[in-house]
Protein backbone atom coordinates (compact mmCIF):
# COMPACT_ATOMS: atom_id res chain seq x y z
CA UNK A 1 0.00 0.00 0.00
CA UNK A 2 1.45 3.78 -1.11
CA UNK A 3 1.68 6.09 1.76
CA UNK A 4 -0.89 8.77 1.45
CA UNK A 5 -0.21 12.61 -0.13
CA UNK A 6 -1.09 15.43 1.78
CA UNK A 7 -2.90 18.34 0.60
CA UNK A 8 -2.94 21.66 2.11
CA UNK A 9 -5.99 24.02 2.28
CA UNK A 10 -5.65 27.88 2.87
CA UNK A 11 -8.30 30.27 2.54
CA UNK A 12 -9.38 33.91 4.68
CA UNK A 13 -12.24 33.11 7.10
CA UNK A 14 -15.32 33.08 5.25
CA UNK A 15 -14.20 32.03 1.82
CA UNK A 16 -16.28 28.71 2.21
CA UNK A 17 -13.29 26.10 2.80
CA UNK A 18 -16.14 24.34 4.65
CA UNK A 19 -18.79 23.80 1.55
CA UNK A 20 -15.57 23.10 -0.25
CA UNK A 21 -14.27 20.30 1.85
CA UNK A 22 -17.38 18.90 2.27
CA UNK A 23 -18.54 18.65 -1.38
CA UNK A 24 -15.23 17.34 -2.61
CA UNK A 25 -14.98 14.53 0.49
CA UNK A 26 -18.54 13.17 -0.68
CA UNK A 27 -17.32 12.75 -4.14
CA UNK A 28 -13.83 11.68 -3.87
CA UNK A 29 -13.04 8.16 -1.96
CA UNK A 30 -9.74 7.64 -0.54
CA UNK A 31 -9.19 11.25 1.48
CA UNK A 32 -9.41 11.70 5.23
CA UNK A 33 -9.78 14.68 6.59
CA UNK A 34 -6.85 16.26 9.68
CA UNK A 35 -9.21 17.43 12.47
CA UNK A 36 -6.98 20.26 14.26
CA UNK A 37 -6.85 21.26 17.71
CA UNK A 38 -7.72 24.33 19.13
CA UNK A 39 -8.48 26.75 21.60
CA UNK A 40 -11.26 28.58 20.79
CA UNK A 41 -14.93 27.93 21.82
CA UNK A 42 -17.49 25.53 19.52
CA UNK A 43 -19.30 27.77 17.66
CA UNK A 44 -22.82 27.27 17.35
CA UNK A 45 -23.55 23.24 15.74
CA UNK A 46 -20.26 22.40 16.11
CA UNK A 47 -18.78 19.70 17.63
CA UNK A 48 -16.26 17.98 19.70
CA UNK A 49 -13.62 15.76 17.39
CA UNK A 50 -15.90 16.29 14.19
CA UNK A 51 -14.83 20.41 13.35
CA UNK A 52 -12.33 20.60 15.83
CA UNK A 53 -10.75 18.91 18.64
CA UNK A 54 -11.56 21.65 21.77
CA UNK A 55 -9.37 21.56 24.04
CA UNK A 56 -7.90 24.35 26.95
CA UNK A 57 -5.19 26.59 26.59
CA UNK A 58 -3.08 24.88 28.73
CA UNK A 59 -3.46 21.37 26.92
CA UNK A 60 -2.91 22.92 24.03
CA UNK A 61 0.70 24.28 25.06
CA UNK A 62 1.62 21.53 26.74
CA UNK A 63 1.20 19.28 23.50
CA UNK A 64 3.46 22.01 21.95
CA UNK A 65 6.11 21.79 24.13
CA UNK A 66 6.00 17.75 24.12
CA UNK A 67 6.46 18.82 19.57
CA UNK A 68 2.98 16.67 19.20
CA UNK A 69 2.21 19.23 16.36
CA UNK A 70 2.92 19.44 12.72
CA UNK A 71 2.44 22.80 12.82
CA UNK A 72 0.80 25.10 15.12
CA UNK A 73 -0.41 29.54 14.74
CA UNK A 74 -2.47 31.64 17.00
CA UNK A 75 -4.99 33.26 14.84
CA UNK A 76 -7.50 35.93 16.17
CA UNK A 77 -5.97 34.82 20.01
CA UNK A 78 -6.66 31.49 19.57
CA UNK A 79 -4.22 28.53 19.07
CA UNK A 80 -4.69 25.83 16.04
CA UNK A 81 -2.61 22.98 15.18
CA UNK A 82 -2.03 19.92 13.64
CA UNK A 83 -1.75 16.50 15.05
CA UNK A 84 1.59 14.85 13.88
CA UNK A 85 0.78 11.40 14.90
CA UNK A 86 -2.82 11.45 13.37
CA UNK A 87 -1.43 12.44 9.91
CA UNK A 88 1.29 10.12 9.93
CA UNK A 89 -1.57 7.22 10.71
CA UNK A 90 -4.14 8.41 8.22
CA UNK A 91 -1.31 8.69 4.93
CA UNK A 92 0.46 5.01 6.29
CA UNK A 93 -2.96 3.66 5.58
CA UNK A 94 -2.75 4.98 2.03
CA UNK A 95 -5.34 8.22 2.46
CA UNK A 96 -4.79 11.14 0.89
CA UNK A 97 -5.33 13.98 4.09
CA UNK A 98 -6.16 16.93 3.79
CA UNK A 99 -5.35 19.77 5.96
CA UNK A 100 -7.40 22.60 6.24
CA UNK A 101 -4.88 25.50 8.02
CA UNK A 102 -4.10 29.04 7.55
CA UNK A 103 -1.30 30.47 5.87
CA UNK A 104 1.39 30.65 8.66
CA UNK A 105 0.54 26.20 9.43
CA UNK A 106 1.41 26.04 5.71
CA UNK A 107 4.21 28.54 5.46
CA UNK A 108 5.52 25.57 8.31
CA UNK A 109 5.12 22.94 6.81
CA UNK A 110 6.94 24.18 3.92
CA UNK A 111 9.66 25.17 5.66
CA UNK A 112 10.29 21.81 6.91
CA UNK A 113 11.36 20.36 4.02
CA UNK A 114 10.65 16.64 3.00
CA UNK A 115 7.31 16.76 3.35
CA UNK A 116 5.06 15.26 -0.24
CA UNK A 117 2.40 17.78 0.20
CA UNK A 118 0.58 19.77 -2.39
CA UNK A 119 -0.61 23.47 -1.30
CA UNK A 120 -4.24 25.34 -2.48
CA UNK A 121 -5.17 28.88 -2.01
CA UNK A 122 -8.63 29.56 -2.07
CA UNK A 123 -9.96 33.00 -2.94
CA UNK A 124 -12.70 34.97 -2.41
CA UNK A 125 -13.88 36.80 -5.91
CA UNK A 126 -13.01 40.26 -3.97
CA UNK A 127 -12.54 41.24 -0.21
CA UNK A 128 -15.99 43.53 -0.84
CA UNK A 129 -17.41 39.81 -1.39
CA UNK A 130 -15.67 38.42 1.54
CA UNK A 131 -16.72 40.74 4.26
CA UNK A 132 -20.27 40.35 2.63
CA UNK A 133 -20.08 36.54 3.23
CA UNK A 134 -18.49 37.19 6.76
CA UNK A 135 -21.43 39.59 7.73
CA UNK A 136 -24.26 37.15 6.17
CA UNK A 137 -23.40 33.77 8.40
CA UNK A 138 -24.23 36.22 11.27
CA UNK A 139 -21.50 34.00 13.58
CA UNK A 140 -19.25 37.66 14.27
CA UNK A 141 -20.10 41.33 15.56
CA UNK A 142 -18.51 44.09 13.38
CA UNK A 143 -15.20 44.38 15.81
CA UNK A 144 -13.90 40.42 14.85
CA UNK A 145 -15.02 40.97 10.91
CA UNK A 146 -12.66 43.97 10.99
CA UNK A 147 -9.60 41.77 12.62
CA UNK A 148 -11.06 38.85 10.10
CA UNK A 149 -10.72 41.16 7.08
CA UNK A 150 -7.72 42.78 8.38
CA UNK A 151 -6.10 38.94 8.45
CA UNK A 152 -7.78 38.08 4.96
CA UNK A 153 -5.55 40.76 2.95
CA UNK A 154 -2.40 39.72 4.29
CA UNK A 155 -3.29 36.24 3.54
CA UNK A 156 -4.43 36.77 0.03
CA UNK A 157 -0.43 38.80 -0.26
CA UNK A 158 0.29 35.43 0.68
CA UNK A 159 -1.53 33.59 -2.39
CA UNK A 160 1.23 33.54 -4.49
CA UNK A 161 3.21 30.79 -2.00
CA UNK A 162 0.78 28.21 -2.92
CA UNK A 163 0.96 25.70 -6.02
CA UNK A 164 -2.44 26.23 -7.21
CA UNK A 165 -5.26 29.16 -6.61
CA UNK A 166 -9.06 28.49 -6.61
CA UNK A 167 -10.99 31.26 -7.05
CA UNK A 168 -14.25 30.66 -5.30
CA UNK A 169 -16.91 32.61 -6.84
CA UNK A 170 -18.98 29.79 -8.49
CA UNK A 171 -18.94 26.74 -5.83
CA UNK A 172 -19.78 23.79 -8.39
CA UNK A 173 -16.99 25.00 -10.23
CA UNK A 174 -14.40 25.87 -7.16
CA UNK A 175 -15.44 21.97 -6.20
CA UNK A 176 -14.52 20.31 -9.63
CA UNK A 177 -10.96 22.19 -9.54
CA UNK A 178 -10.48 21.32 -5.88
CA UNK A 179 -11.38 17.63 -7.18
CA UNK A 180 -8.85 18.10 -10.82
CA UNK A 181 -6.31 19.39 -8.61
CA UNK A 182 -6.60 15.87 -6.28
CA UNK A 183 -7.01 13.76 -8.87
CA UNK A 184 -3.94 15.22 -11.01
CA UNK A 185 -1.60 14.80 -7.93
CA UNK A 186 -2.68 11.33 -7.61
CA UNK A 187 -1.64 10.97 -11.33
CA UNK A 188 1.47 12.18 -10.91
CA UNK A 189 2.34 10.08 -7.76
CA UNK A 190 1.45 6.82 -9.44
CA UNK A 191 3.50 7.72 -12.30
CA UNK A 192 6.37 7.94 -9.38
CA UNK A 193 5.94 4.83 -8.13
CA UNK A 194 4.42 2.64 -10.98
CA UNK A 195 6.11 4.06 -13.99
CA UNK A 196 9.10 1.57 -14.29
CA UNK A 197 6.76 -0.86 -13.66
CA UNK A 198 4.44 0.07 -16.08
CA UNK A 199 6.76 0.56 -18.98
CA UNK A 200 8.25 -2.71 -18.62
CA UNK A 201 4.83 -4.46 -19.15
CA UNK A 202 3.80 -2.14 -22.38
CA UNK A 203 7.20 -1.26 -24.42
CA UNK A 204 8.63 -4.20 -26.27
Amino acid sequence: MSKGKLFILSAPSGAGKSTLLNEVMKRLKGLAFSISHTTRAPRRGETDGVEYHFVDRETFLDMKEEGLFLEWAEVHGNFYGTSRLAVEEQAAGGADVILDIDVQGAGIIRGQGGVDAAYIFLAPPSLAELELRLRRRGLDDDETIAIRMANAREEMSASDEFEYLIVNENKDEAVRMFESVILAERARGRRHLDGGELRRELLP
